[in-house]
């Protein structure tokens, strides 16, 4: 998949990555910081003027993800340091899928500020690439029936840019937090005294233009989920058999209810779970378990 995504706004997390890597406070990324540049001891052993050519190539096949994130990261401490912004061209398109070796952005310039600047770029790009990636296994498995949607459980600090990546990789995206959907959970049903008490205190509480899924986990929960209104409803925790049953219980009710099955499923096993008719399933296998790609920056000096 590849094509023109939009990009959530990146620059405290990137001043965060960068003060991390020289030791400073992400205030100095995002204002003019004179001898910032300073901070990089190994950089200061370079002479002045050097200038550096590089490519950043992937070493393993996956999906390209974050090449927007790696140019943030090099023109936020260029401005900041009052240093030349390096050139950067991306060589492939975001959400490209490339095979082992291929260069995927050239970069150029000051060579303190592309060498000081590595370390973070590369890091967005391994990890954003790793989600993009196996989001795009997920979807791929699961096939054109069933919509494979992330979760809340990311990085704490990395989640609107892991959730973009599961975007890039032809995933899609649940909620983004607390805000913009409510989510009613076992605890929630717990402490509420059940669904129906649950979805009662919803509607006091006048939430009218937001989404509302419940979580249910048997047919009784299922059937009192329906008749209170709920707009999605995730069968949790449940086997492909079990889940084929709830399944044909709720469309018999509502049949155009929303279903989304969560919890124990696998890459091998989503297949089976599209064909019981589910029409979402949400993982965190997506934004923690994907391993990073990995990326290298092969630099030619250029004096």
């Amino acid at each position: 998949m590849s094509g023109s995504f939009r990009l959530p706004d990146v620059d405290g997390i990137v001043a965060a990555a960068l003060a991390e890597d020289l030791g400073v406070s992400p205030a100095a990324l995002l204002t003019a910081t004179p001898g910032l540049l300073n901070a990089d001891v190994t950089g200061s052993l370079l002479p002045e003027g050097a200038r550096f050519k590089g490519v950043v190539r992937m070493r393993s096949a996956g999906v390209v993800c974050g090449l927007p994130v790696a140019q943030r990261v090099w023109k936020m401490l260029a401005a900041s340091a009052g240093a030349e912004v390096p050139e950067c061209f991306p060589l492939v398109a975001e959400g490209a899928a490339v095979e082992p070796g291929r260069a995927v952005l050239e970069v150029s310039g000051d060579a303190r500020v592309v060498l000081a600047g590595e370390r973070s770029a590369l890091d967005f790009l391994m990890v954003l690439s790793g989600i993009a990636t196996r989001s795009a296994q997920w979807q791929a498995a699961a096939g054109p029936s069933l919509v494979v949607v992330d979760t809340r459980k990311t990085v704490p600090g990395l989640r609107t840019l892991s959730k973009y990546a599961v975007a890039v990789g032809g995933a899609s995206n649940h909620r983004m937090g607390l805000f913009d959907m409510v989510l009613i959970k076992n605890n929630h049903l717990a402490a509420a005294g059940g669904v129906r008490a649950a979805m009662d205190r919803v509607k006091l509480a006048g939430v009218h233009h937001t989404k509302v899924e419940v979580e249910v986990e048997s047919e009784d929960e299922l059937r009192e989920a329906i008749a209170c209104g709920a707009d999605v409803i995730m069968l949790d925790n449940q086997n492909v058999v079990s889940l084929k049953q709830l399944v044909e219980v709720a469309r018999g009710i509502k049949r155009n209810v929303i279903l989304e099955a969560s919890g124990g499923v696998s890459l091998d096993t989503v297949r089976a779970v599209a064909e019981t008719g589910v029409d979402l399933i949400s993982t965190s296998a997506l934004t923690m378990g994907a391993p990073p790609v990995d990326v290298s920056l092969a630099l030619l000096l250029e004096v």
